[in-house]
């Protein structure tokens, strides 16, 4: 079953996280489909004390959404031994008219080599000028002429080597054969039966023909094989008993791997003369054929976004992926659909509030364990209901989760804000942990935010981050990075600054001291924080 992946957005919070997981949970109890719940960056500490206290375990981390080859509908073809012979594989492609070209592996299953229709009628003719056996192994002679072997030296050949002469109804004098490096065709001819044997010639191959009991039980090296067919077919199929590994191409081969990307592979395609290409897993076993008409019309991967409806924030590759549905409550943004979808955008403070609405109205309740995840993800992105951006339904809902799961949320919210950041982390950790960038009105800007309960000792790192958000600022070309340490206790947060200030002291309506700034009140990046930029903008 095609899996569908639920994602949060890049360098997701808790809520980002839980969301996905709950509603993956969700669509999956109500037998929907595979829907598989995936994140966008490395998790928090404080989304790891949460996941962990509840028993569960982080979701997949996605890289990107692109379309890969595994996406593809390639064919899966007869996958051939190098060891079978020309006569059996001929047979294969004949049963399938649309095979321009048949993988090639060995014991293991790894590619040898590729076969096409072309390379058989190529060694056909070759056969009509240069009539020669090298080699061949003796069960594949026997098999394309359905042959029995009938002297006992013959038993200890292992393979047939010689140039393929046909015997004439000529006088005995007349014999086209010399020696040993000659495979002979003969019908029922006893004398230059023998005249050959004589001769050690390397094998004679009987036609519809009786061997003399003299000959089947005389001390020779010559191997003798019978075969029901005539001469003429019985030449035609002694050179059909090569392996096909002996004619199949097996340098310069192009092929991609599952996991190649359709526009890694399309820039290939285009520059290369091949109809068809193998298709390898990472084991380099051979999966199946992709040719040029599979690359038309490529099957996208299908993702639900919850949490963020910002191409810029979203996973990369999205593009060419398909959106199903977006579950949000932040602003309306930038993200476009090839058709209508379904879209449930709710001012609440949390989208695991929307999402634990969602559990209600399909009569579902959660599981203990999934209800106090839920509660803490709510407990976290409103702030412990001291977000401007929380309402009555999010402490409601949280109350009704934190009831099912037997916990307190006072408790809940302490334990999460105390150990949810570590202040001897890399400053460079901290600043992306929950970091997002924007676009309004031509700006380009990152804001990142840390919730805490001591700001201040934030603070004595103060440099430090500067210096981090100013080489951020210019090495990606924002007009101004902001850092919001948001303070609990205080229920407010300080401000840090890079960019130009008099566009801080307007939109802020407050001035910087020293690149910081104090706003009473403010706990939320998106309902306090973003608003004043998009207005100051227009």
């Amino acid at each position: 079953m095609e899996k569908i992946y639920v994602t949060g957005h890049r360098n997701p919070d808790t809520d980002s996280i839980v969301s996905a997981m709950a509603y993956a949970a969700l669509r999956n109890a109500v037998g929907d489909r595979e829907y598989t719940a995936a994140r966008l960056g490395h998790i928090s500490d404080e989304t790891k004390l949460i996941l962990k206290r509840f028993g569960f375990e982080p979701p997949l981390f996605l890289t990107n959404i692109r379309t890969q080859v595994q996406d593809l509908d390639f064919d899966t073809p007869p996958i051939l031994h190098e060891a079978l012979t020309i006569n059996r594989a001929w047979s294969v492609m004949e049963a399938d008219r649309h095979l321009s070209s048949i993988p090639i592996a060995d014991d293991d299953g790894h590619l040898v080599g590729m076969l096409t229709a072309g390379d058989v009628a190529e060694y056909d003719m070759r056969t009509i000028t240069n009539p020669v056996l090298e080699d061949v192994p003796i069960f594949n002679i026997l098999g394309v002429l359905e042959g029995e072997l009938l002297n006992e030296t013959a038993h200890v050949i292992n393979a047939i080597s010689g140039r393929v002469v046909i015997a004439q109804p000529l006088a005995i004098d007349q014999i086209p054969f010399k020696g040993e490096n000659t495979v002979l065709i003969c019908g029922q001819q006893p004398d230059i039966i023998r005249s050959a044997v004589a001769s050690g010639v390397h094998c004679v191959v009987l036609c519809q023909a009786e061997l003399p009991e003299d000959l089947r039980r005389g001390d020779t090296d010559t191997c003798i094989i019978s075969t029901p067919y005539d001469a003429y077919q019985t030449v035609r199929r002694i050179f059909q008993a090569l392996p096909i590994s002996r004619i199949c191409r097996r340098e310069d081969l192009q092929y991609f791997f599952l996991d190649d990307y359709l526009d890694d592979v399309q820039e290939v395609v285009l520059q290369s003369r091949y109809r068809s290409y193998p298709v390898l897993n990472r084991e380099n076993k051979v999966v199946g054929l992709l040719s040029r008409f599979h690359l038309i019309r490529p099957r996208r991967k299908k993702v639900v976004l919850v949490d963020h409806n910002e191409a810029a924030q979203s996973v990369p590759g999205l593009d060419q992926a398909d959106i199903l549905e977006i579950i949000d409550h932040h602003r309306l943004a930038d993200i476009q659909t090839a058709g209508p979808i379904y879209f449930r955008n709710e001012p609440v403070g949390s989208t695991t509030t929307i999402v634990a609405g969602m559990f209600q109205e399909r009569g579902l309740m959660p599981s203990k364990k999934l209800a106090g995840l839920m509660a803490a993800a709510i407990v976290s992105d409103t702030v412990m209901f001291k977000s401007p951006t929380c309402t009555n339904r999010d402490r409601t809902i949280a109350q009704r989760l934190a009831s099912l799961a037997d916990l307190s949320l006072d408790e809940l919210g302490r334990d999460i804000f105390r150990a949810s950041v570590s202040e001897d982390k890399p400053a460079e950790e901290l600043l992306f942990t929950d970091f997002k960038e924007f676009h309004i009105a031509g700006h380009d800007f990152g804001i990142s935010q840390i919730t805490c309960v001591d700001s201040q000792r934030h603070l004595q790192r103060k440099a430090e981050f500067l210096e981090l958000m100013e080489k951020t600022r210019q090495e990606r070309g924002y007009i101004m990075m902001l850092l919001i340490l948001t303070d609990v206790l205080l229920e407010g947060s300080k401000l840090l600054y890079c960019g130009d200030e008099d566009l801080f002291n307007h939109a802020f309506h407050t001035e910087l001291k020293n690149s910081e700034a104090f706003l009473p009140g403010v706990m939320s990046r998106k309902k306090q924080v973003v608003p004043l930029l998009s207005a100051l903008w227009g």
